[in-house]
């Protein structure tokens, strides 16, 4: 089936999210929409699923104008969509979650899962897909629920698979997985609308690749464009993709966590008995699947979160027990993962909010009063720094883009002396070009001699950075390695593979020739042995 949009726009009062977007995807394509957080891409979708009705322009299929009402047209008419987060109901079956809105009945109207189950073996041993019909969802591992919803759309007969953001709850095994089966569902005439940011994927697997930025088509070219002219294209200049950093020179264990432990008001044990050091000059990148207890971590140091049992100290002082200023003032610069929530006051000016958690102390309080002066100079100085792009500091948090204001959140953050800096998702609906920037200002604090905490799903970012990285499953960590550790060996750990048997799968795969990236490092005690340091650096 070819798909056509023409003159898409969808405006949100006098915003424009799409504007005069032409695409064209042909029978049997792979054709990605790639752009960073906020381009547009997922909105233009769903006008294409009916979710959104478009304010101007038409679709086309198979050269005939179509109108959808609701995603129910858009189904009928043969167009299905995998959301990024899954449309599953977790108690349900794998049979009972794709029958339904679309079930199958005998006499009486009696449900008839047979005939869904039938499909789903059918399509599940034609693609290699191996989904239980008569599994709970909740029991399924993430990869297995995303490949529920594509068998999902195509027992609905789907011509077209809108696939949004497919790959950001995924392992890198799970996501090569993906990877695959798209290009067998490509092989049996299925058109594919793969929407992503990530570029080593986009190349791998598109035949098309539609760059869009601010709501507008800039570019179609073909996946044999490299990384570099596909980063420029989404940022509109010159970007520096690889981060050139020095080796660490880490010194003693100055922030420690010692068989932390947290429960959730369900009584469900998010956090087990977790332990790790940062040493003085060192990144240490949490990596795993969302999900896995990395925010209840960060919320523990922070305060924020109860802890059940366990220790956290930053150079011999306790953390657990404080309020969260008394563990801000203690030293630590905290960026957390969701900056318009948790990081701004949006409605505060820029000016306020680089000062959220100093306006009380001097130079920027006089007594009972803040010091205007000081806290607009301060503005001024952050604002050049970080390069914030903004006309006016009085102006609100809420009028900056999503990467000017994580820029805000970091600047406040790094702008004091710190004794441990901690970012949870620290460029998340970031563009490139600000990521570079915000990668350099970590590594920049690193070798101040501050001990860094990184947290992020993106394992890109985390082997960039990271000069150790601890991998969480299920609450636990699941080993300590150095930075330097392959994609297939995180990718395993993040799966649950135990580190020994993740390197030992990694170097059985690897040939006599070719030597492994790297060791796991034991977890530490307190202060670092000659072999962790030297495997560090």
């Amino acid at each position: 089936m070819k798909l056509e949009l023409r003159g898409i726009s969808k405006a949100f009062g006098s915003f424009y999210a799409n504007k005069d977007i032409d695409l064209v995807v042909d029978d049997a394509e792979i054709h990605c929409l790639l752009g960073e957080n906020g381009a547009g891409k997922s909105t233009l979708m769903n006008v294409l699923y009916g979710l959104y009705q478009p304010t101007e322009g038409q679709i086309l299929l198979d050269g005939k104008p179509v109108e959808f009402n609701g995603p129910g047209d858009a189904m009928a008419a043969g167009i299905g969509m995998v959301h990024q987060h899954f449309m599953l109901i977790p108690v349900f079956t794998v049979a009972e979650n794709i029958a339904l809105g679309a079930e199958a009945t005998k006499a009486a109207g009696v449900l008839d899962l047979q005939v869904t189950r039938k499909k789903i073996r059918e399509i599940s041993d034609r693609y290699g897909f191996d989904v239980d019909p008569d599994a709970l969802v909740e029991d399924l591992p993430v990869g297995v629920q995303q490949r529920v919803e594509i068998i999902k759309a195509l027992v609905r007969d789907a011509k077209v698979l809108i696939l949004d953001e497919p790959t950001a709850v995924l392992t890198p095994q799970e996501t090569d997985e993906l990877l695959e089966i798209m290009r067998q569902l490509k092989a049996n005439g299925t058109s594919i609308v793969f929407i992503s940011h990530k570029l080593r994927e986009v190349r791998a697997v598109s035949d098309v690749i539609t760059v869009i930025r601010r709501g507008q088509v800039i570019d179609s070219v073909g996946a044999e464009t490299s990384t570099t002219e596909l980063a420029n294209l989404m940022v509109g200049r010159a970007v520096e993709l690889n981060l050139n950093k020095e080796p660490a020179t880490p010194g003693a264990a100055r922030f420690q966590v010692r068989e932390l432990s947290v429960v959730n008001e369900l009584g469900a044990t998010t956090l087990d008995a977790v332990s790790f050091d940062i040493h003085e000059g060192e990144i240490l990148a949490v990596a795993g699947v969302q999900g896995n207890g990395q925010t209840e971590l960060t919320e523990a140091i922070l305060g924020t979160q109860p802890v059940a049992a366990g220790s956290i100290s930053l150079d011999g002082t306790e953390l657990v027990g404080k309020s969260v200023k008394q563990v801000l003032r203690s030293g630590l610069g905290f960026v957390p993962e969701d900056r318009s929530v948790h990081g701004l006051v949006s409605q505060f000016t820029i000016e306020e909010n680089l000062v959220l958690d100093l306006y009380d102390r001097p130079p920027f309080a006089k007594g009972i009063s803040m010091n205007l002066g000081e806290v607009k100079k301060n503005a001024t100085k952050q604002i050049a720094d970080f390069d914030v792009r903004t006309d006016n500091q009085l102006n609100p948090a809420s009028s900056l883009s999503g990467g000017n204001q994580q820029k805000v959140v970091m600047a406040r953050e790094l702008s004091r002396d710190l004794k441990l800096f901690i970012a949870s998702q620290p460029t998340r609906g970031v563009d490139v070009g600000s990521i570079e920037f915000l990668h350099r200002r970590i590594v920049a604090e690193r070798d101040k001699g501050t001990p860094v905490m990184i947290v992020s799903t993106e394992l890109d970012e985390v082997m960039e950075l990271a000069d150790r990285i601890a991998v969480l499953y299920k609450g636990r960590v699941n080993g300590i390695v150095p930075g330097n550790t392959s994609r297939e060996v995180l990718g395993l750990m993040m799966a649950g593979v135990s580190a020994e048997e993740a390197f030992a799968q990694a170097d059985f795969a690897t040939s006599a020739n070719e030597p492994v990236e790297a060791q796991p490092v034991p977890l530490e005690t307190t202060e670092p042995t000659d072999t962790q340091e030297g495997e560090a650096q």
